[in-house]
């Protein structure tokens, strides 16, 4: 008898859930039609990115972001519309950026190079000194505590990893010649730093990006080379040549800035205390237009809010479509969020970042406990129709990532990872080399993400 109850309550669960997977597959079929015909997203990057460019945060460009984007939300659908005020680094690149290597008794070789981001200036009269490479952090140490770096100009060639299918990890490896190594440099005595591209290709292209600085010691200019460049510097100096390098930079950090984050929301109808968050940053470097890193997050943000209004779909709980600002050399959009949440009491069910650019997308990274992972999981077998099928563990994102600390389920947008390189913080980084097929298909996984989370919960 008791075979025979598990048997009717399993197959009664069975079906329950079959009819369940039927309903959700018609319910994100839908979702996924509506966008991939009618979506905003694509028209909206290209005002972003041709109407107002570059968005450095504390700029004049950012505000009118802002003002653009508020302006999209209510287009879209949103309930409620209003800004989060934050204060934000303010640092202008200046004049552009000059520099050369000297080879003994030979022509100068221009250098395609850019100014690393909150990097202080040369000043009018440059820098000039020999050249000393250095290719990874314990290296670094060695020639540092041998007295070596003083006086010098340190190349940091961190050349990303080639056999790293997934490029992001490659990133992270070396990715701190950017961030960290110029500081180090200067505990040496080095009077500057001239950092390899964070690009996985060779190119003629300077990648810009964030360092940061130790207040124990000088504040030395720091640029990014090209990859070209990198690779040929590095083989004069493996032939022993004798060489100088000269830099002349103008950017300085001005006083922090009001800047703001821009919210969207649609309220729940049952749970509206419980919030879903799904955002990209709104702030770019000023290189470019921003268009993958992160227009292109920012507007599918946007679709998520117009695509649920367009379904029908009346939300359980309440969902938040956020642009965050200066994601890029400070978090303090991030860090402003979770101010609030944490001031206003206010429960963070899940949030979802899209920060990878808006290439094909191939799955999310999930930063949340086991019970949550295994039940998102169940979810897997809705994605695969539309080219998503890699659910796995990994960070979720910088914005989102504040709300941890709250005890929020958190995931990222994974899409192909292998052309993102080629354009991160560089003049390459323009709504042209972003495909309209792509952005939409990301937005439409986003939103049957978010539709699930909504029904189900976590």
């Amino acid at each position: 008898m008791k075979i025979k109850l598990s048997l009717s309550v399993s197959a009664l669960l069975l079906s329950f859930s079959v009819t369940a997977q039927t309903d959700d597959s018609a319910a994100i079929r839908k979702i996924v039609n509506d966008i991939m015909n009618n979506a905003k997203a694509y028209d909206n990057l290209r005002y972003l990115c041709k109407k107002i460019g570059p968005r450095l945060s504390g700029s004049s460009n950012a505000q009118k972001a802002v003002e653009a984007t508020a302006r999209m939300l209510k287009e879209a659908g949103a309930d409620t519309v209003y800004l989060q005020p934050c204060m934000v680094p303010h640092w202008i690149r200046g004049e552009k950026e000059t520099g050369y290597v000297q080879l003994a008794g030979a022509a100068k070789h221009p250098l395609k190079l850019c100014a690393l981001g909150n990097s202080y200036g040369t000043g009018k009269k440059g820098v000039s000194a020999a050249v000393v490479e250095v290719n990874n952090m314990k290296q670094l140490d060695e020639l540092g505590l041998a007295n070596v770096l003083k006086g010098k100009i340190v190349f940091l060639n961190f050349a990303m990893n080639q056999t790293y299918i997934e490029v992001f990890n490659a990133y992270g490896e070396s990715g701190v010649a950017r961030w960290g190594a110029p500081t180090v440099c200067a505990k040496y005595g080095a009077v500057a730093a001239m950092v390899r591209s964070l690009s996985i290709n060779p190119d003629d292209y300077p990648h810009t990006g964030v360092t940061s600085y130790n207040d124990s010691f000088p504040k030395i200019p720091a640029v990014a080379i090209s990859t070209n460049d990198a690779d040929w510097l590095s083989s004069q100096l493996k032939r022993k040549m004798k060489l100088t390098a000269f830099l002349q930079t103008n950017c300085q950090m001005l006083p922090d800035a009001p800047s703001f984050n821009v919210v969207g929301e649609i309220k729940g109808s049952e749970f509206a205390s419980e919030i879903i968050t799904v955002g990209g940053h709104l702030d770019s470097w000023d290189l470019a237009e921003g268009a993958q890193d992160d227009g292109a997050g920012v507007v599918q943000s946007i679709e998520v809010i117009r695509a649920i209004r367009a379904s029908g779909i009346k939300p359980k709980r309440t969902i938040h479509a956020v642009m965050f600002m200066n994601e890029e050399n400070g978090g303090r959009g991030g860090s402003k969020y979770l101010e609030l949440a944490k001031k206003n009491k206010e429960q963070h069910l899940f949030a979802l970042e899209t920060d990878a650019g808006g290439f094909t997308p191939r799955g999310f990274a999930l930063q949340m406990n086991d019970q949550q992972f295994e039940k998102v999981l169940r979810w897997k077998p809705l994605f695969y129709q539309y080219g998503v099928y890699n659910f796995s563990r990994g960070g979720a994102g910088a914005d989102v990532g504040h709300l941890y600390e709250l005890g929020t389920a958190l995931a990222g947008l994974a899409p192909d990872t292998q052309r993102y390189f080629d354009i991160h913080h560089a003049a390459t980084d323009v709504f042209e080399n972003v495909s309209r097929r792509e952005l939409h298909l990301g937005a439409a996984n986003m939103a049957a993400l978010i539709y699930l989370v909504d029904k189900y919960g976590l």
